[in-house]
Parts: structure tokens; sequence; C-alpha cells
């Protein structure tokens, strides 16, 4: 995925970053490594800035699909709802000429 190859090139950048500072470094020890951690701070405040925001368009993509699915559920069971009542109607129909036909036929033997 993109976001893990941007995770794996911060943290590897911080690394290498690290590594040739302290290699390279002018100045004593104590202020190379202060340097190096104020550095990393700044580094693992971007990757998190930019970890909540892949969070949040993650979560803003995972409500609009949850909201999708329940419009669609709730449009099938209302198409549901009209079929099973056009067919109760059609049934009561049917089981009305039925009873119309049979008392007919019963009518004209008579």
């Amino acid at each position: 995925m993109k976001a893990d190859k941007i995770i794996l090139g911060v943290l590897g950048g911080v690394a290498v970053g690290a590594l040739l500072g302290v290699l390279f470094a002018p100045e004593k020890g104590d202020k190379t490594r202060k340097k190096i951690m104020d550095r990393s701070n700044d580094y693992a405040d971007e990757l998190k800035d930019k970890l909540d925001t892949l969070l949040g368009t993650i979560n803003k993509k995972y409500e609009k699909i949850w909201s999708e699915g329940e419009n669609l559920i709730a449009q099938g069971k209302s198409k549901f709802d009209d079929a099973k009542h056009e067919g109760e109607t059609l049934l009561s129909e049917g089981k009305s000429k039925f009873y119309d036909a049979k008392n007919e036929v019963k009518n004209s033997s008579i």
C-alpha cells in the first residue's frame, strides 16, 4: 500500500539521517545528540500527523460505506414490503374470483 511505503520511507530516512548526523557531526556529542533528538521528534510529529490524516480518511470512507449499506438495506426492505403487499392483494383477489366462480358453478348446476 502507498501508506506503508510512506511510513517505511520516513522511518528509514530518520534512521539514515541520525546515523549520518553522528558520523559527520562537527560539534560535541551532547549537541549532536540534542540535534538528532530534536529532528527525530520533528519527524515523529510529522509521521503522526500523516497517520492521523490517513486514519481520518479511512474512517470517513468506512462511515460512507456503512451509510450506503444501511440505505440499500432500507430500500430492499421497502421493495420487499411492497412486493409482499402486492402479493397479498393478488392472493386476495384470486381467492375472491375463485369463490365467485365456485358460487357461479354451484348456482348454475341447481
